[in-house]
């Protein structure tokens, strides 16, 4: 296994984060807990997961899934555990977004959850527009000096959110954000305008979420015509990416390589990214995704990634204006 620092944190990772959304509704309580077995055991050390995973009539069970594995396991002191917070729980006031109120109440409901007694990185799962920075702050500020939590991190954040963030934290002379989960992948390459930078200067590690593309990049057509059954919005979108699907399964299979480990692996490719969130629903998606680690792009096949799936064209405002 690969390990790399946490942005600017002096805590190592490794370059594949383990998540965590399917552990409850698609896969079961014993078929998860092995898979973060056998994840340890590969040399994974990052494990994420969230408040309002498990489904919206069971929010909170993919933590009790998490929370019961680190209890049998023993494992606790082997990973770096994170979770986030900012999502609704219950329709009741003050059990969402980024307020001190709800941060104090989130932040111990997913402790109680996950049994144990800290938690190494907190999330904010999206930006809160309508509580203001020295909050948001101060109620971090506290968890870490309760030994709650002990770094933070963004989910979902545009670059000047990211930039509003560090100016506020090194304003109370707080550490501030150390990572962002973004959406990044071959087909939704947006990032690169403004996050990218914004996380690279300000030192952020970028930590992206389905860099499959929700599997339009593990092979989609290959299953499709297998007879493989997918979701008509699924099937409306592999008929809209059609000729650049066709383009890069064949590339992949060029490369004697499976389309998600490529996905996987370009990813690791790009400057600022500490390393792919894995969602595996099996052993055997697992073991495909640690094998990314082993394959290296050339500069002639990432040009030919770039002409398949072209991305915005570089950080702002070059790629867009002089």
């Amino acid at each position: 296994m690969q390990f790399v620092q946490l942005g600017r944190s002096g805590a190592k990772v490794s370059r594949l984060v383990l998540g965590t959304m399917n552990f409850g509704p698609q896969t079961s309580e014993t078929d998860s807990h092995d898979i973060m077995d056998a994840a340890v055991d590969a040399g994974v050390n990052f494990l994420d997961t969230a408040n309002v995973y498990g489904g919206v009539d069971r929010r909170g069970w993919t933590e009790e899934i998490v929370g019961r594995w680190l209890a049998k396991s023993g494992r606790r002191d082997e990973i770096v555990l994170a979770t986030k917070a900012y999502g609704e729980m219950t329709k009741v006031p003050n059990q969402s977004r980024l307020s001190a109120l709800n941060l104090r109440r989130a932040c111990d409901a997913s402790l109680r959850r996950l049994q144990t007694d800290h938690i190494d990185l907190y999330q904010m799962h999206h930006v809160d527009r309508n509580t203001p920075w020295d909050e948001i702050w101060q109620a971090m500020d506290v968890l870490v000096a309760q030994g709650k939590i002990s770094y933070v991190g963004s989910s979902n954040f545009a670059g000047w959110h990211i930039a509003a963030a560090c100016g506020a934290a090194s304003a109370r002379h707080s550490l501030g954000l150390v990572s962002e989960q973004s959406l990044y992948n071959l087909t939704a390459r947006t990032i690169e305008l403004e996050v990218l930078p914004a996380a690279r200067h300000f030192g952020l590690g970028v930590i992206p979420w389905s860099p499959l593309a929700g599997g339009l990049l593990g092979g989609a057509l290959q299953k499709a015509e297998e007879g493989r059954r997918s979701s008509e919005a699924a099937l409306k979108r592999i008929e809209e990416l059609r000729p650049q699907l066709t383009k890069w399964e064949a590339l992949c299979a060029e490369l004697g390589e499976q389309p998600g480990d490529v996905a996987l692996a370009w990813t690791l490719h790009q400057e600022g990214v500490t390393g792919p969130i894995i969602g595996p629903r099996t052993m055997a998606q697992l073991e495909g995704a640690v094998h990314a680690l082993d394959i290296t792009l050339s500069d002639e096949v990432l040009a030919r990634l770039d002409e398949i799936f072209p991305g915005p064209g570089g950080a702002a405002p070059e790629a867009y204006a002089w």
